[in-house]
Order: structure tokens, then C-alpha cells, then sequence
């Protein structure tokens, strides 16, 4: 018998939550992520419980017993039960009624069979009772040791429920497959012949999902096969994922964690901002990547003009996209240039300057003292 343990289960908040629906004569079962992350000794971020109550049933359950409940997706059977202070996720038991590529219509469901039937892949299909004893309905546990990715029953009905679980097949692989498994062929070439209705989905859908792929320790051989597989030309037109693997080896030569700004900006692509529906904060980081790419600066006065960060970036993609070894002083010089300030105040240049001939006068001081290689003082500038 398998069991699951950890702080995520046995803490005091999610067994009273589970206590109280399972003393109610209902079924209490964690499910999903949380069942996953523990069998492969990856951290719980999230609990999610299943039940066969209904909605309003967790509700009454959960006042009876002094619990707040928040009904935060009740339309969808989910009610947020909060346990000393910590919120839950309990969802009754669910299964698709009707489906549109996009959501779902549902009714409520008695088994857990059902509420399995209903989910993506093998190895999200499993749960855990309070004890920590695991529930595997479908068969995902050997799936899951194997770290195959694997639909449930014909991967082209699962696809053609929401085509978001194409792009979500390569995220999973990305963070949980077996690289050199390779992906499950059946879910690929249902991918590759599906990957036309990804054009139906929210571009909100698409870049949360994309992020999360991109940001896997090594994206690489999933996005490598995305292309292959006609998928990532509705993602990222254009984009070329071939010097992203060279990417990822710099990165981890360098000790820098993966970032998913830093790997869109060596892939490439027409207008991802648009296309994945960048926050502002992103679409500016991605503009001062690529203006670093673009400038063809020194890596010091990239630190210099945009910060320590965007020009080792700069110097990783750079050094990815050409094939050249990664400078050795990379982290150095983006430092240097990050801690570099110019001497020169405006006030030193009034009254003889003003308006825009102080402006001017500023740039052409700054540019000298850039090319200088920051040496020149605020004395040799005025003189």
C-alpha cells in the first residue's frame, strides 16, 4: 500500500478540514499536485481536497464546526474552508457534462472514479486520505514512478475537452517527465494533430501556461519537441528553440536560476507581449533584454544603463545565441557597471547651461565618461 506524508498532510489545519467532512459520513481526499509533489519529494506549494458533499454541504459542515467557509468558486463546486487561518480548496466530486474546447459544463459526481475521469493526466489522477493512504482509480502510480506523462484514456478526447492540456503535456514533461524517456508518443501525435485548436484559447491562457513551462529547469527537449510537433507556431510564431538548450547549460555553469523572460528572449518569436499577454513590468523587462541585444554594449555598460541583472542576461543570451564560451568576468563587470554613477550633477553645469542645452551638455559629458570606461572624475569632465 502506498502512503504520502509530510507537513502538507499531517498539518493541524488541513486534518481538521478533512476531520470534519469525513465525521460529517463524507469523503475527504487531498488530490492532484499535493499527491504528486509528495510521492516524487517535491515541495507542496497548494492542498486541494475532494469530496463527494455538495457545495452547500461543505458549507453547512464547515459552520457546524466553527470554520469559516468562503464559497470562492461555488458555480464550479468549490468552497475555500479556512483552518486556523489557512485556506483550502474543497471541491466536490465532478463530472464533464459538456465541453467546447475551452470549459466545461459539469454536474456533480459520487465517486471518485468519476471525479478522476475528468482530470488530464494518470499521474494528477491520485489522492490521499487524512491517513496518507494513497487513492489510484486510474492506474497513474506506475505512470508517475516511470515520470511518464501520460493522458487519461484517448488523449485526443482529453485535448479536445480544453486544448489548453496540449500546451500544459509539454509543461508537465518539462517539470515532472523523464528527459530521456522521452514524451509519451500517443499524447504527442494527438498533440501535433490537435495543436489547430489552441488558436480557440484566451491569449491569458497561453502565456500563464508558456511561463510556466518556460520556467522549468530545462524546458529545452519539451519546447524542442512543441516545434517538431507544429505546437509552438501557435504559441510563438517564429520562434527557434535551437540554442535554448545552450542556454540552459550556461545558465547552470553560471549558477543562474532559470528565468522564463531571459529563455523567450533567446527563442525568439513575433510579439510575445501580445501573444502571451505580458504584465507591463514584464513586456519592459523583455525590451531591455533585447535593447541590450540589440546595442551591442559592453556587458559594464549595460550594468551601468539598465542594472545588474538585464546585463548578465544579456551576456547569457548573447553568449547562447553565438555559440562563444560565456565571459569569465560576466558577473564582475555586470556588477561594476550596476555600482557605477556618473560624477556630473546638473547643478554642476548651471547657469552656464540651461533647458535643453543642459541636457545636452550632460549626455555628451556622460557618453565621454561611458567611454572612458568610467574613469574620467567630475574635475577632468569640467575641465
Amino acid at each position: 500500500m502506498t502512503r504520502v506524508t509530510g507537513s502538507w498532510l499531517d498539518s493541524d489545519d488541513t486534518q481538521a478540514v478533512m476531520a470534519v467532512l469525513e465525521a460529517a459520513g463524507h469523503q475527504a481526499l487531498a488530490v492532484g499536485g499535493c499527491v504528486r509533489n509528495a510521492l516524487l519529494g517535491v515541495a507542496v506549494s497548494d492542498v486541494d481536497i475532494a469530496t463527494d458533499a455538495r457545495p452547500e454541504r461543505v458549507m453547512e459542515i464547515a459552520a457546524a464546526a466553527g470554520l469559516k467557509a468562503v464559497p470562492t468558486g461555488i458555480e464550479h463546486g468549490t468552497v475555500t474552508v479556512v483552518a486556523n487561518k489557512v485556506g483550502h480548496e474543497v471541491t466536490t466530486f465532478r463530472r464533464d457534462v459538456e465541453t467546447d474546447g475551452r470549459r466545461a459544463t459539469i454536474a456533480y459526481a459520487d465517486r471518485v472514479e468519476e471525479d478522476a475521469h475528468r482530470r488530464d493526466f494518470t499521474m494528477n489522477a491520485l489522492y490521499a486520505r487524512a491517513d496518507g493512504t494513497v487513492l489510484d482509480p486510474l492506474g497513474g502510480l506506475p505512470d508517475l514512478r516511470a515520470r511518464r506523462v501520460r493522458f487519461i484514456d484517448d488523449p485526443h478526447d482529453r485535448i479536445r475537452e480544453d486544448y489548453l492540456r496540449i500546451l500544459r503535456f509539454f509543461r508537465f514533461h518539462a517539470w515532472y517527465g523523464d528527459p530521456a524517456a522521452g514524451l509519451d508518443p500517443d499524447g504527442l501525435a494527438a498533440c501535433a494533430e490537435l495543436a489547430g485548436g489552441m488558436d480557440r484559447l484566451s491569449r491569458e491562457r497561453i502565456g500563464a501556461e508558456t511561463r510556466k513551462l518556460l520556467g522549468a529547469p530545462d524546458p529545452a527537449p519539451a519546447v524542442a519537441a512543441m516545434a517538431q510537433a507544429g505546437v509552438l507556431i501557435h504559441v510563438l510564431p517564429g520562434a527557434d528553440p535551437r540554442a535554448l538548450p545552450v542556454l540552459v547549460h550556461l545558465e547552470r555553469a553560471a549558477g543562474v536560476p532559470p528565468d522564463w523572460r531571459r529563455r523567450i528572449a533567446v527563442i525568439g518569436g513575433a510579439e510575445p507581449a501580445e501573444r502571451l499577454r505580458l504584465s507591463k513590468a514584464d513586456q519592459r523587462h523583455l525590451e531591455r533584454l533585447r535593447a541590450g541585444l540589440d546595442s551591442g554594449d559592453p556587458i559594464a555598460v549595460l550594468g551601468y544603463r539598465h542594472g545588474h541583472g538585464i546585463a548578465r542576461d544579456v551576456g547569457l543570451v548573447r553568449a547562447a545565441l553565438s555559440g562563444q564560451p560565456l565571459p569569465r568576468d560576466l558577473e564582475t563587470e555586470a556588477a561594476r557597471g550596476a555600482a557605477a554613477v556618473f560624477p556630473v550633477k546638473p547643478r554642476d553645469l548651471m547657469p552656464d547651461h540651461q533647458g535643453a542645452a543642459l541636457g545636452r551638455k550632460l549626455q555628451d559629458l556622460e557618453a565621454r565618461w561611458i567611454a572612458s570606461d568610467f574613469a574620467l572624475t567630475r574635475a577632468e569632465l569640467l575641465a
